[in-house]
C-alpha cells in the first residue's frame, strides 16, 4: 500500500468550503422574510423632477412611455394587489378571495417561490394576476442597471418554472402611492423596460400592523372612486391583513364595487407570455439553487446548535465526573502505601539528548524496590554509551536490533523481575513521588493498568501554552471521566503502569497500530481489567516546539487512535465491564474526536460568514458563550491540577489557531484511513530542555533532580 500522505482531499475540502460560502451567500440574500419598512425611500431629487402628467395620472404606468400619465381605475372598481409573497399567509388570502369570488394581483419575490410553486399555479388557475416584485427585494434606485436586470430576469425565470408563463406586470419594492412618487423611484422605473409598472392609489401600510380597522379605513376609496389597493401577503405576520380583507371586501361589494385584476383594468386580454423551454429550465435551476441553499442554511443552523449543545453537555459532564474522581482520588491517597516491586521499562531509539535526564530521574525516585530496564532499540547514536557511562546500580541496559517501540517494550517486559511494570518514554522525567502514586491503585486486584499525569515541560510561548492547556484541560479531564465511567481508552506511553498478568493475557504490546498505548489499553478494557487515572503521578515531557512537529505528532496519534478504534470495534457488542469501552468510550471518541472535528471547518466558515448577515449576533453570541463555558472548565481543571491560571489568557487565540490545526489533523487522518495509507512512525526533533520545571504554587510536590540535562536537537522514535 501507499505510504505517502494523501493530498487530494485538500482541494476537495477547499472546493467544499467555497461551495459552503456560495450556498450561505444565496441563502443570506434570498432567505429572509422581506416586507415594507419605514424610511426606506430615497430622498434625493424632488417631486418637481417627475413629469407632472405622471404625478397627476393613474398608478398603472407603461414602462415604454413613462412620461405619460398612468391608467386610473373606473368608478366603483378596485384592484386588490399583494406584495412580498408567496408566503405562509398567501394561501389563506387565496381561500378568502375564493370565498368572495374576488380576483387579485400578486407581486411576487422570486426567492420566495421555492417551496410555494403550487401557490403560484393556483393563482393561475383562479384567474389571478402575477407580477414581478424583484428576486431579493432591493431598492432599485440604489443598485446598478445590470443588477436591476438580474433581479427582474431571475424572478421571471422563477415564475416561468412554476407556471410555464412570463408576466408583463412589475411593482418596484418600496414604492407606494402614485401621488407620492419621487424622482429616484420614477428614474429607476424608466430603466426597467417593457413592463406595466404598477404603483398604488391607496397604501394600507398593513406591514406596520396598525390594526384591522385602520387597514380597512386606509383601503376604502373616497366616494365612488376606483382605486388600486396595496396589501402584503408576505414579509411577516399578516393575520391583520387577512382579517381586514374579510371585513373590507363585503363592505365594498355592498356599496356596488367590482373587483378586477391589473391586466383587465389596463385593457390587456392576458398578462401571460408563454415561456420558452430554455427559460423554464433556467428557472428550474434557479429555484433548485435557492431551495438547496435554504435547506443547507437550515441544516447548518441545526448542526451548529447540535454541536454547541453537545460541546456544552460534554463540558458539564467532564466537570461533574472530574469532581467525583477528585473526591475518590483523595480517598485513595489517604490509604497506606502498598509498595510492590516495580520494573520500569524505557524503550529508547536515538535518545542521546534526553536519555540521561530520563534515567537519572528514574533512579532518584522515593521508592524502595524497583529496577530500571533501558531497551536500546537499535539506536544509531550513542544512547547506549550514555546509559552505560552513568553506571547506575538499578539500571539494566539491553541492546537489540531495531524492531519498533512495541518490540522494545515486549523485550523489556520479558526481562522484568517484578509483577508491576511501568512503561516510560525515553523523553520523560518523573517527580520523586511519582512511582508511589502510580502503583498505589494496584492494591485493588481488579486494576490492570494505571495512567499517570503527563505535564508539558516547555510551556513557554504560545504553542507551549496551548499544549499545556490541552494537557491539563483536555487529556486529564477526559481521563478523570473515563476512570469514573470505567472505559479508559488510553494509558499514555509517557507514564503508565501495568500488571504483568494483564499484559500477558492480551498477548503483550501489539504493533498492529501506530498508537500502541491506546491499542494495549483498549485490549485491557475488553479483557475486563479496570484502568485507573492517578493525577498525582506526574511525569514531565517535552512537547513539540514547532507547528510542523506538532502536526507530525498529532497525525500519528490520531491515525493510531482510528486504527485502535477500528481494531476494537467489536467491543460495542460485548457484555459486562468489557462492553463499557464499546458502549461509552468508543462512541465518545467517535463523536468528539472524529465526527465533530470533521464538521468544524464548515461551522467555522459559517460563523465567519455570519458577520455579513443578520444572524451575526446569534452566532457570535453562541460562540462567546461556548468560549466562556470552556474557560470555566479550564479554570476548574487547572485548580484540580494545582496550576496557575496565567496561561489561560491564550485560550481565545487557541480557539482560532490551534483548534483549527487539530481538526485539520483529524481530516488528514480520516483521509489516510480512507485511502488505506500505512504510516511509518513519525519522528520528532527535540529543541527544548528536558528538565522538569517546578509546578506553579500551590503544588507541594517537587520535581526530581535531573542535573539540568539539555536537549538541543535529535530524534525520538523508531
Amino acid at each position: 500500500m501507499s505510504r505517502q500522505a494523501p493530498k487530494a482531499h485538500w482541494p476537495l475540502l477547499t472546493m467544499l468550503l467555497i461551495g459552503v460560502v456560495m450556498m450561505l451567500g444565496i441563502a443570506a440574500v434570498t432567505g429572509g422574510h422581506r416586507g415594507e419598512q419605514p424610511n426606506h425611500y430615497k430622498t434625493d431629487g424632488t417631486a418637481d423632477e417627475v413629469p407632472g402628467a405622471v404625478a397627476r395620472g393613474g398608478p398603472i404606468l407603461s414602462g415604454q412611455a413613462l412620461d405619460q400619465p398612468g391608467i386610473r381605475l373606473p368608478h366603483k372598481t378596485v384592484a386588490l394587489t399583494f406584495d412580498d409573497g408567496p408566503d405562509d399567509y398567501t394561501e389563506p388570502i387565496l381561500d378568502l378571495l375564493d370565498r368572495y369570488h374576488v380576483p387579485a394581483t400578486f407581486f411576487v419575490i422570486g426567492s420566495r417561490i421555492p417551496g410555494h410553486v403550487d401557490v403560484l399555479r393556483r393563482m393561475v388557475r383562479d384567474g389571478d394576476d402575477i407580477g414581478v416584485h424583484t428576486f431579493t427585494h432591493p431598492d432599485l434606485s440604489g443598485i446598478p442597471r445590470w443588477q436591476q436586470r438580474l433581479e427582474l430576469d431571475q424572478t421571471q425565470f422563477a415564475i416561468a418554472a412554476a407556471t410555464g408563463y412570463l408576466t408583463n406586470l412589475m411593482r418596484p419594492p418600496f414604492s407606494s402611492e402614485i401621488a407620492d412618487i419621487n424622482y429616484p423611484i420614477w428614474h429607476s422605473a424608466s430603466r426597467i423596460g417593457p413592463y406595466r409598472i404598477v404603483l398604488t392609489d391607496l397604501d394600507t401600510k398593513d406591514w406596520a400592523h396598525p390594526g384591522v380597522d385602520k387597514i380597512v379605513d386606509a383601503a376604502t376609496p373616497p366616494g365612488d372612486d376606483g382605486a388600486v389597493l396595496m396589501f402584503h401577503d408576505g414579509g411577516g405576520d399578516r393575520s391583520q391583513t387577512v382579517a381586514a380583507l374579510d371585513k373590507l371586501i363585503p363592505q365594498l361589494q355592498s356599496r356596488g364595487y367590482t373587483f378586477t385584476t391589473i391586466s383587465r383594468a389596463a385593457g390587456d386580454r392576458s398578462p401571460w407570455i408563454a415561456a420558452t423551454l430554455g427559460e423554464r429550465i433556467y428557472g428550474t435551476i434557479t429555484l433548485a439553487a435557492v431551495q438547496l441553499s435554504l435547506w443547507f442554511s437550515f441544516t447548518l443552523t441545526v448542526l451548529f446548535v447540535c454541536a454547541g449543545v453537545l460541546a456544552l453537555a460534554r463540558i458539564v459532564m467532564l466537570m461533574v465526573l472530574a469532581r467525583r474522581h477528585a473526591k475518590r482520588a483523595e480517598t485513595l491517597r489517604s490509604r497506606r502505601d502498598v509498595l510492590p516491586g516495580v520494573t520500569i521499562v524505557v524503550p529508547a531509539f536515538n535518545e542521546r539528548l534526553g536519555i540521561e535526564a530520563c534515567v537519572r530521574s528514574l533512579t532518584s525516585l522515593d521508592y524502595p524496590d524497583y529496577e530500571v530496564i533501558v531497551v536500546d532499540d537499535g539506536s544509531t547514536d550513542d544512547t547506549s554509551d550514555i546509559v552505560r557511562s552513568l553506571d547506575l546500580e538499578r539500571v539494566t541496559l539491553i541492546r537489540k536490533e531495531n524492531g519498533g517501540k512495541p518490540s522494545a517494550l515486549n523485550t523489556g517486559i520479558a526481562a522484568a523481575r517484578h509483577e508491576i511494570l511501568v512503561l516510560v518514554d525515553g523523553d520523560t522525567v518523573f517527580e520523586s513521588n511519582t512511582l508511589r502514586e502510580l502503583v498505589k491503585p494496584f492494591a485493588d486486584p481488579e486494576v490492570g493498568a494505571v495512567s499517570g499525569n503527563t505535564k508539558v515541560a516547555n510551556r513557554q510561548g504560545l504553542l507551549g501554552a496551548w499544549q499545556h492547556i490541552e494537557y491539563v484541560m483536555g487529556f486529564n479531564l477526559d481521563r478523570r471521566m473515563f476512570d469514573v465511567l470505567e472505559c479508559m481508552p488510553t494509558v499514555p506511553g509517557a507514564i503508565g503502569a501495568f500488571r504483568r498478568e494483564a499484559i500477558q493475557r492480551v498477548g503483550g504490546v501489539s504493533d498492529d497500530t501506530l498508537a500502541e498505548d491506546t491499542d494495549l489499553t483498549m485490549a485491557l478494557c475488553r479483557d475486563g481489567w479496570r484502568i485507573i487515572y492517578a493525577p498525582e503521578a506526574r511525569a514531565w515531557t517535552e512537547a513539540p516546539a514547532s507547528l510542523t512537529q506538532l502536526w507530525s505528532q498529532r497525525y500519528r496519534w490520531c491515525y493510531g487512535t482510528l486504527q485502535s478504534m477500528w481494531k476494537h470495534r467489536h467491543a460495542v457488542v460485548e457484555d459486562g465491564r468489557a462492553g463499557k469501552l464499546g458502549r461509552r468510550g468508543l462512541p465518545y471518541l467517535l463523536l468528539f474526536q472524529v465526527l465533530l472535528p470533521l464538521t468544524a471547518p464548515i461551522v467555522d466558515v459559517a460563523a465567519v460568514f455570519s458577520f455579513m448577515t443578520e444572524d451575526a449576533v446569534i452566532i457570535w453570541g453562541t460562540w462567546f458563550g461556548f468560549l466562556a463555558a470552556q474557560l470555566a472548565s479550564a479554570i476548574y481543571a487547572f485548580r484540580l491540577d494545582h496550576e496557575r491560571l496565567r496561561p489561560l489568557w491564550t485560550m481565545p487565540l487557541q480557539q482560532v489557531v490551534y483548534r483549527q490545526m487539530m481538526y485539520l489533523v483529524v481530516i488528514q487522518s480520516v483521509a489516510s484511513a480512507f485511502y488505506g495509507v500505512r504510516l511509518r512512525w513519525q519522528a520528532m526533533r527535540r529543541l527544548g530542555t528536558l528538565t522538569a520545571p517546578v509546578s506553579e504554587p500551590p503544588v507541594t510536590h517537587e520535581p526530581a533532580p535531573v542535573d539540568n540535562a539539555r536537549v538541543e536537537g535529535g530524534r525520538v522514535g523508531p
